[in-house]
This record gives structure tokens, C-alpha cells and sequence, in this order.
């Protein structure tokens, strides 16, 4: 720091960059760290968080939830909603107590879970009606 010189750490510290490819890592700082993928986490694994942390939202909707962001995370999104929009998504929807999953719902508060209009206005209607209807069957296949 110029105004008050060097200052060096007792123990080297351990620094965790993330990054979630919206910006590029500079190879120079890429030649310096170790590299590790960290994926989505599989349906059961989300569930689970989702639960944890939204534990008073009916295990319905957090069934089709976490159905819906998973079948997002398959199409071709610019940007794929990670579990911090799956959690801020399930409080938008408990907020309007919110049940089940609609179509009308859904994109009404895509841009809780979306963070680009492109991606919104891709996902809207067709699409919506498409992964609900998966949704739909796999739970009555579930019963």
C-alpha cells in the first residue's frame, strides 16, 4: 500500500476465487491456482438444500422446484440458474403461497430465477408448458 509500505501476512493465505464464466479469468492468474469444476448439484442433492433451507414450503412445490430449475439447466440458457435462484425463487413463491407450480406463476416470477431477458423471454410460455407438463407426469408416475 503506498501510504503505509508492505504488509506481509504471518500465514500465506488461502484464497477461493469462483467464477461463473460471465467473466474471463485472466490467464495469468489461471497459470497461479488450482483448478476445480464444481457442478449443479443432481436433483435429490438440490432437494435436500432446498428443504433445508425453505423447510416450512410444501414438499410439493419443492418437488416441482427443483423439476422445473433442473429441466432449465438442460435447455440452452445463457445463463443457468444456479441454487442461490433455485432458493430465491422458492421465498418469491412461498411469498405468494404459492402451493404447486402454474404456468401463470411460473412466468410471472421467471425473472427471480432468470437473470437475463433473453433467457426469460426463450423460457416463457412454450417452454413453460412443456417442462410442467413433464413435471405433471413424472409425479403421477411417482404415485
Amino acid at each position: 500500500m503506498p501510504e503505509i509500505g508492505t504488509i506481509r501476512a504471518a500465514t500465506p493465505p488461502v484464497v477461493v476465487i469462483t467464477s461463473n464464466r460471465t467473466r474471463e479469468i485472466h490467464d495469468a492468474l489461471k497459470r497461479r491456482c488450482l483448478y476445480h469444476w464444481i457442478d449443479y448439484p443432481d436433483f435429490e442433492k438440490e432437494y435436500q438444500i432446498l428443504r433445508a433451507k425453505a423447510p416450512d414450503a410444501s414438499e410439493r412445490l419443492s418437488r416441482e422446484v427443483v423439476g422445473f430449475v433442473q429441466e432449465l439447466r438442460r435447455g440452452e440458457l445463457y445463463k443457468f440458474p444456479g441454487v442461490a435462484e433455485t432458493l430465491d425463487w422458492m421465498s418469491a413463491l412461498t411469498a405468494l403461497d404459492q402451493e404447486e407450480l402454474t404456468e401463470s406463476v411460473i412466468d410471472e416470477t421467471l425473472g427471480v430465477l432468470l437473470k437475463y431477458r433473453d433467457d426469460i423471454e426463450k423460457v416463457q410460455g412454450q417452454t413453460v408448458r412443456e417442462i410442467v407438463q413433464v413435471l405433471r407426469k413424472s409425479a403421477a408416475l411417482a404415485e
